[in-house]
This record gives C-alpha cells, sequence and structure tokens, in this order.
C-alpha cells in the first residue's frame, strides 16, 4: 500500500526565497535518484509565506530511501526554513511509525477507505 506524506511550511522572515532553492535541489534528487516516490509537489499560497509539500511513496522502503537521498544536511536546511508540521498516512508498521515518534510528523493507519 502506497504511503502519503504532506508537509505544512510556514517561513520565517526570509525563509520562502531558501525554502524554494532547496526544494529545487529536492525535486531534482526525487527525479534522479528515488526509486519509489510516485508523487512529489510542491505548493506555495500566493503570498509566499506558506507552502505544502505532497509526497506519496510505493512503501515503507522507498520512503526511508527518500530520506536517505536527501541527507541529514539538506533535510536539516529545509526544515529551518520555517515551522513545519507534517502528516505521513498509510499502512505503517510498528518500526516505521516509531521513527517518527517526537517528531513534529503525525502518523495515521487505515480506518475506512475505498478504492
Amino acid at each position: 500500500m502506497a504511503l502519503l506524506g504532506i508537509a505544512h511550511f510556514t517561513f520565517h522572515e526570509g525563509g520562502a526565497d531558501d525554502f524554494k532553492r532547496l526544494s529545487q535541489r529536492c525535486m531534482e534528487i526525487v527525479q534522479d535518484r528515488d526509486t519509489g516516490t510516485l508523487r512529489y509537489e510542491i505548493f506555495l499560497t500566493a503570498d509566499e509565506s506558506a507552502a505544502v509539500v505532497i509526497e506519496e511513496y510505493v512503501d515503507a522502503v522507498a520512503l526511508m530511501e527518500h530520506g536517505d537521498h536527501l541527507g541529514e544536511e539538506l533535510s536539516t536546511a529545509i526544515l529551518a526554513t520555517g515551522e513545519v508540521h507534517g502528516e505521513l498516512l498509510g499502512d505503517l508498521d510498528p518500526g516505521v511509525r516509531a521513527r517518527f515518534d517526537g517528531s513534529p510528523v503525525r502518523t495515521f493507519v487505515p480506518f475506512l477507505a475505498r478504492r
């Protein structure tokens, strides 16, 4: 089952420009290196004070691969552009859910679905 990630950014003063620059690098990595990323879309508010990133992965292995490809330095830099929180939705095993304990990402497992 695919995993859906949604990240919400509210930028610090000057953070939008850094976010856009760093997001370009993230997109290059997704296009060039990720093998299990199904969707990676970035949306900005009209005034560029906030963003939403939508990410979809074939499975937890692809999610972890994406994180490895971004690396700690790029991940830390993009998270520093603002206040960030998010959701990770999907059939997550306890080990994957535990990786997000204490982070600004809440995990959700399926309750009802129609496909």
